[in-house]
């Protein structure tokens, strides 16, 4: 799988050190950035690998910071994003078992790198379940979406 990657500041080392576990497991990431631990604004990297995987270039994306919600706040201003701030395990099967979630928040400062890889290694191998309910819920966002963005 193709999957763009980010993080600014807060998250750099734990995207660092996510990097060689997506090889393990066979998938090709590109890193976005930030390329250090150097303060930056993090909707740059988020709109980045937003933009990336709502264009079809990247199948999923991956954003850290400290918390996850700021990169989560700023990707779901990207059309056709449907980014999840995932805190457990839990938490990212069912974004992506109920919300076909296509970017994955962590936020690296709340988390151990322990608990990081395994969220990013259950919403990697977590498929959309397809259930009608979930589709259709799925659908009434998009509606909104293209009301309000065009």
């Amino acid at each position: 799988m193709r999957i763009a990657l980010g993080s600014d500041h807060g998250g750099y080392a734990a995207k660092e050190a996510l990097k060689p576990v997506l090889a393990s497991l066979g998938h090709e990431a590109k890193d976005f950035g930030t390329t250090s631990a150097e303060p930056v604004d993090y909707p740059v990297y988020a709109f980045k690998v937003g933009e990336e995987v709502a264009a079809g270039r990247f199948e999923r994306g991956i954003l850290l910071c400290g918390t996850g919600i700021g990169m989560g706040i700023a990707a779901n201003k990207v059309k056709g994003i449907r980014a999840a701030v995932c805190w457990s395990a839990d938490a990212a099967r069912l974004s992506r078992a109920h919300n076909d979630a296509n970017v994955l928040c962590i936020g690296a400062r709340l988390l151990s790198a322990g608990q990081i890889e395994e969220i990013v290694r259950v919403w990697l191998l977590t498929a959309f379940s397809g259930d009608e309910r979930h589709v259709r819920r799925i659908n009434q966002v998009r509606e909104r979406e293209e009301r309000w963005r065009g």
